[in-house]
């Protein structure tokens, strides 16, 4: 049975009755651009062939019943102007229905089912949000843009759930495409369809789940985006995506050293984001190995936020093949990502079981993923 039907199913089941429709959006993964997207800075997201699907069907009165096939318990309020609060992982998709609810035409029942592996920096929240706002927009005749219900998403994330997270995600999961990664302009939300050509290479994404899981709501992720508001503050700078390269010394005297690393960090992924895309535009990928190599190392000196497990992910995987990879997500865990050709993926799982297993970890998964349509319905 696919998840389309068990979404459909599980939903029958739970509510005694068949759902309107099933809509889906897919996690993400992050080729390029780690933690630029709050600073107004540039990402490289592309969607990935794991998806969340909700099934809903809408009420007459105001209740909101969601279930999931994940575990807990079927949740039920009543959407009003109070905000959903302690409701765990439910606060995700009624967090997106308290953002839609000014035009609001009544409640839903909502079952959701997943294949997005949870804490693994692949943005199962977004897949969430996504997927439950583009079902509520077309329930609720509201007639968002994709882009309109991506920013619904982030605000629900960021004043519901209390994750004080950018626009990539939400924005990557609604606009993703087949083979290809979306450019983000974060400042200006403008985005840029850019053909990834894997497929023809035939190379796969390998994703290395360390199985080290992470929240975006813990200290960790909000004292890096204050420390990036502190620099622009200090650099008297709206935010750090107007700092270049060049800002840099300038930047060295004037910032501690913590919050100058912080803010080097940024500055030099946007630049990395931008000589990835002309890399891949030229068709040369051998450029993509250093580029990555070098937001790695960033993200583990600069932005401490990678983890010993996410390090040995990365360095296992370019010496069993993979011609680049790096951490992907917001860090203190999750997942790493490795470009290799399809042939060399099972030694690779192999090479990185074995390391981890050496150095004492507990074990990885390792799968490939492809670049998926975004949001839409299914059914």
């Amino acid at each position: 049975m696919s998840l389309l039907e068990s979404t459909s199913k599980g939903f029958e089941e739970l509510f005694g009755y068949k759902p309107v429709g099933v809509w889906s959006a897919p996690g993400r993964a992050n080729l390029i651009g780690e933690h630029t997207d709050y600073n107004n800075g540039f990402v490289f997201p592309f969607g990935i062939d794991r998806r969340t699907y909700a099934a809903m069907a809408p009420r007459n009165d105001n209740r909101c019943r969601v279930g999931t096939s994940l575990g807990g318990a079927l949740v039920e309020i009543e959407l009003s102007h109070q905000k959903p609060e302690g409701l765990d992982w439910a606060l995700y998709p009624l967090g997106v229905a308290w953002v839609m609810r000014q035009k609001m035409t009544g409640g839903f029942d909502l079952y959701l089912d997943s294949d997005v592996p949870v804490g693994a920096g692949l943005s199962s929240s977004a897949a969430v949000e996504c997927a439950v706002a583009i079902a509520i927009d077309e329930i609720w005749e509201q007639g968002n843009s994709k882009k309109e219900l991506a920013l619904i998403c982030q605000k629900a994330e960021n004043e519901v759930a209390g994750a004080p997270t950018g626009i990539m995600d939400q924005t990557a999961s609604m606009l993703a495409e087949t083979d290809a990664a979306v450019l983000i302009d974060c400042k200006s939300l403008d985005t840029e369809v850019i053909e990834l050509g894997l497929g023809k290479r035939d190379l796969v994404v390998a994703v290395i789940d360390t199985q080290v899981s992470h929240r975006h709501s813990d200290g960790g992720y909000r004292s890096r985006r204050d420390a990036c508001e502190l620099g622009a503050k200090t650099m008297g700078v709206e935010s750090l995506r107007e700092l270049a390269e060049a800002d840099l010394p300038s930047a060295r005297e004037k910032l501690d050293d913590l919050t100058y690393r912080r803010v080097r960090h940024v500055v030099t992924e946007n630049q990395r984001v931008l000589d990835t895309v002309d890399a891949l535009k030229a068709g040369e990928l051998e450029k993509l190995g250093p580029l990555f190599l070098a937001s790695h190392a960033s993200m583990r000196d600069d932005f401490e936020i990678s983890v010993p497990e996410l390090d040995l992910a990365v360095e296992t995987a370019m010496e069993n093949g993979a011609i680049a990879s790096r951490m992907t997500g917001g860090g203190f865990g999750g997942a790493a990502i490795a470009l290799i050709a399809k042939d060399q993926l099972a030694n690779l799982e192999q090479a990185v079981l074995a390391a981890f297993e050496a150095a004492g970890f507990g074990q990885p998964r390792v799968f490939a993923v492809s670049a998926s349509a975004g949001a839409k319905r299914e059914s």
